[in-house]
């Protein structure tokens, strides 16, 4: 039986000397490490086995040793105890790393949700009057207005139809007309049919790009003769009517893995969405549709080609390959939807330079109706023209996905269409 000042008196176990506290231990210990690790490049502890890669991590490994009520019972283990410590330390150690881990995981997934809307922020109706109350705050709308607006914009979600303040029509047509005087350093026009064009607005801006330019795609199904059968009456929705669309091509079984993605939810949210949902859109409405996948660039500079020579090939189906065409092709196919990494766009045509070079005309949800409609104007005309062409050197993102309406679907179809999309896959180009 030890008195009560023996069990306070603490032995070194690397001297004789002893101390009155775990605190001066340390300390006493300390001196003996800072002898022991000058003069070589081995930091064993000298309390157990345990070999440390520096002279820091061997300060921390014998800090444990000290820890109050750990020291006595450390100092008269059993030979056994050496390898539970190292045991422990390395749990300890394991577990600190899993949950670094987990805590960067958590905080990468967030920003993720936040990026592509999935964050519980609201979507399009939510958006729109949080925009209005800031020009309340600031004083550029007055609150009767802000009232008046409000039950105007949930009048109108209420009906699902686009308002059509975002539409600018004739687009197409100008287009045929610009060419029939003008651009004569182009040897073959192409245009699609009759599109209109919807731009963003204060309710979608910085995530509705892919909406808006299924709007545009269905304003010219809707015109095309072909397509009637399996959209009668229909109008072009509103985005939430759109999303809503959406989660019910999801519950028809169309894209389990996308469905997943979103979490089966798009009302209310302001995610985005790219060709894997506008497929899935279509095939819901039974429009037969296709995805190309040009997955890396086919051309020096980053380039594709590739993807320019497969729009020149849509746009001239069904012409009399035995006879060149003619200068100005106006089609009656549907444009194409044009994806890349953070925004998409609306091919509506091609041109086919002198040189042998090759143009898109594209469609832009980002550009203003005001923008637009300077392609109206005789005057305007050749200024905002330059705005809709991409050359090659202008589309160098490594990735772009095309996706085309070709068709209509029978209802055995769509359930086939269905079933594939289990595991829905692009054509890949090259």
């Amino acid at each position: 039986m030890c008195s009560p000042l023996e069990e306070r008196l603490l032995s070194c176990p690397m001297c004789s000397c002893v101390c009155n506290d775990a605190f001066s231990l340390q300390e006493h210990v300390e001196l003996h490490l800072d002898q022991t690790t000058q003069g070589g490049s081995q930091f064993q502890c000298p309390l157990c086995s345990v070999v440390c890669s520096d002279s820091c991590s061997l300060q921390e490994h014998v800090d444990l040793h000290l820890e109050p009520g750990a020291a006595v019972n450390v100092f008269s283990a059993s030979p056994g105890s050496d390898l539970k410590l190292a045991r422990r330390l390395q749990e300890e150690e394991d577990q600190r790393r899993k949950q670094e881990e987990s805590r960067i995981e958590k905080e990468q997934f967030k920003k993720l949700q936040k990026q592509f809307g999935l964050d519980g922020s609201g979507g399009y109706r939510k958006q729109m009057e949080q925009r209005m109350e800031r020009a309340v705050a600031r004083g550029l709308m007055e609150p009767a207005e802000f009232h008046s607006k409000r039950a105007e914009m949930m009048e109108v979600l209420a009906s699902g139809q686009d308002d059509g303040r975002t539409r600018t029509q004739g687009v197409l047509k100008a287009l045929s007309e610009h060419y029939q005087t003008e651009a004569r350093d182009c040897v073959h026009v192409w245009l699609c049919a009759d599109t209109d064009h919807f731009c963003s607005s204060e309710g979608d801006r910085g995530w509705g790009c892919g909406y808006r330019n299924f709007q545009m795609l269905l304003s010219s199904l809707l015109r095309l003769e072909q397509y009637a059968t399996v959209l009668p009456d229909m109008a072009v929705p509103s985005i939430p009517r759109l999303q809503r669309l959406m989660e019910e091509a999801w519950a028809e079984g169309l894209d389990p893995q996308g469905a997943t993605h979103f979490s089966h939810k798009l009302q209310g949210t302001r995610a985005w969405i790219g060709a894997t949902e506008i497929y899935s859109l279509l095939t819901s409405l039974r429009v037969r549709a296709r995805i190309v996948d040009f997955h890396q660039p086919s051309g020096p500079g980053d380039t594709h080609p590739r993807l320019f020579d497969w729009v020149r090939q849509y746009f001239s189906r069904g012409q009399n390959s035995s006879r060149a065409p003619p200068r100005i092709i106006n089609t009656k196919l549907p444009p194409l939807y044009l994806q890349h990494q953070g925004h998409s766009r609306t091919v509506v045509g091609l041109e086919q330079r002198r040189s042998g070079g090759l143009c898109l005309l594209i469609l832009d949800p980002g550009s203003s109706s005001s923008d637009l409609r300077r392609v109206l104007s005789p005057n305007s005309r050749s200024a905002a023209l330059r705005q809709m062409r991409k050359f090659p050197s202008g589309l160098k993102h490594t990735q772009y996905q095309l996706v085309a309406a070709e068709g209509v679907l029978s209802e055995q179809d769509k359930l086939t269409s269905i079933l594939n999309s289990k595991t829905l896959r692009a054509e890949r180009i090259p």
